[in-house]
C-alpha cells in the first residue's frame, strides 16, 4: 500500500516545504496551491508549471483520484450527483443542490459509515475507510468547477459521520475557512452528527462559528434504540444535555433533524413528546419527510400526516421547517446515498 499523500491534502506550508526540498523555485508552492481550489488535482492540467514539476507531482502525491463514475441530473430540480472513485477504489457520493440563494454541496465525511442507522441507505453499504482533509476539500472544488460556479454553502451530511472522522474535519474546517483556500465562511458551513458526545464537546471548543445539525429522529429512547445503534452508547438525556450546553457555550442556534417515518415516529403524541424534550434549548427543528429506497425497511410519512406533525410542534411554540426534498429523483436526498454499490473493496 502507498503512503503518498492525495495531492490536495498539504496545505502552502506543506507546498513551500515541499519546492524547497525538491529544489523548485518557491513561487512554485502558490502556483500548485491555486489549482487546488480551481478543482484541479492532476498535475497534467496544472498548465503554469514546466513538465518537470508536473512529474515530480505525479511521483510524490496521489493525483489519480476523484475519477468520475457517474453523474446525474435530477429532472425536478436540477440537483446533481456524482459518484466519484478514489485513488484506491472506495467510493462515495456528492450532491450539488441550487437554491435561490447560491450553490450548496453535500458532502461525504467516509467511504461508508459505521453507524448503521435504520433508516439510511449508507448503512447497507458497510464501511471502508475515513477520508482526508484534502478528500474533504476535493469535494467542494471538484464540484464548482465541473459546473463552473462558485460554491456559497458546505453541508457535511453525506455518507459517512462527520465526528467519527474528527480530527480530518477539523483541518478541513481550517482550510475552507483559509483566504488563500477557499475562503469559505464557517457560517456557510454546517456539520451534522447522530450524536458523538465527546467529539460534540470537542467542536463547541473550537470557537469556529460553523453550524451544527444533530440528527435526533426520535422523541424517546426506546425508539430511537430502534432506529440509531449510537443510543446505545449515548442515552437521549446525556445528547440533549450537551446540546444545551452546546447552545450556552456558543450562544448559537443548534438544528435538530427528525425525518418522518410513517407509522413509526410521526404520531401527535410524538410530536408533543418531541416538544417537551426540546423545550428550553434555542433551537430549530428540521422535519424530513424520510426518503425511500430500494431495500429500505420504512415508508415516508403521508403529507396529512407532516403537516400535523408539523401543526403540533408549531402550538407546542417550536421553531420548525420541512426540509425541501432535493434530488429524491437520482437518490441524491437525505438518506438515500451510497457509495456506490458495484464495488468489490
Amino acid at each position: 500500500m502507498s503512503n503518498k499523500r492525495f495531492i490536495m491534502d498539504n496545505d502552502i506550508n506543506d507546498l513551500r516545504l515541499w519546492v524547497l526540498q525538491r529544489g523548485f523555485p518557491s513561487f512554485r508552492a502558490k502556483q500548485v496551491f491555486d489549482w487546488f481550489g480551481k478543482g484541479i488535482v492532476d498535475p497534467e492540467r496544472m498548465t503554469n508549471l514546466p513538465q518537470n514539476i508536473r512529474e515530480a507531482l505525479r511521483d510524490d502525491f496521489i493525483t489519480d483520484s476523484f475519477r468520475v463514475i457517474d453523474e446525474k441530473t435530477s429532472q425536478k430540480d436540477g440537483t446533481k450527483k456524482w459518484l466519484f472513485e478514489l485513488h484506491d477504489g472506495h467510493r462515495i457520493e456528492t450532491v450539488l443542490m441550487r437554491y435561490s440563494t447560491g450553490l450548496s454541496v453535500c458532502i461525504s465525511s467516509q467511504a461508508g459509515c459505521k453507524m448503521s442507522c435504520s433508516f439510511c441507505a449508507s448503512a447497507k453499504a458497510g464501511f471502508g475507510r475515513d477520508l482526508s482533509c484534502g478528500e474533504l476539500l476535493a469535494q467542494v472544488a471538484i464540484p464548482a468547477m465541473l459546473v463552473n460556479e462558485r460554491i456559497s454553502r458546505v453541508v457535511i451530511m453525506g455518507i459517512g459521520e462527520p465526528f467519527d472522522n474528527f480530527e480530518q474535519l477539523k483541518l478541513f474546517f481550517k482550510r475552507i475557512n483559509d483566504e488563500n483556500g477557499l475562503n469559505l465562511g464557517a457560517r456557510h458551513i454546517t456539520v451534522s452528527t447522530c450524536g458523538l458526545i465527546p467529539q460534540m464537546i470537542e467542536f463547541m471548543c473550537i470557537g469556529m462559528q460553523v453550524n451544527l445539525s444533530v440528527s435526533l429522529h426520535a422523541p424517546n429512547d426506546t425508539l430511537r434504540r430502534q432506529l440509531m445503534p449510537i443510543a446505545q452508547r449515548y442515552p437521549l438525556k446525556e445528547l440533549i444535555d450537551a446540546c444545551r450546553q452546546y447552545v450556552d457555550k456558543t450562544g448559537r442556534r443548534i438544528t435538530f433533524e427528525y425525518a418522518l417515518l410513517s407509522g413509526v415516529n410521526d404520531s401527535d403524541e410524538q410530536a408533543r413528546e418531541l416538544a417537551v424534550l426540546l423545550r428550553g434549548i434555542h433551537c430549530h427543528i428540521n422535519l424530513i419527510a424520510a426518503n425511500e429506497f430500494p431495500g429500505g425497511l420504512y415508508k415516508k410519512s403521508s403529507k396529512d400526516r407532516v403537516k400535523s406533525f408539523m401543526s403540533v410542534l408549531e402550538k407546542n411554540k417550536m421553531t420548525v421547517t420541512l426540509r425541501r426534498e432535493m434530488g429524491s429523483d437520482i437518490m441524491a436526498a437525505c438518506g438515500q446515498l451510497r457509495r456506490g454499490m458495484q464495488e468489490t473493496i
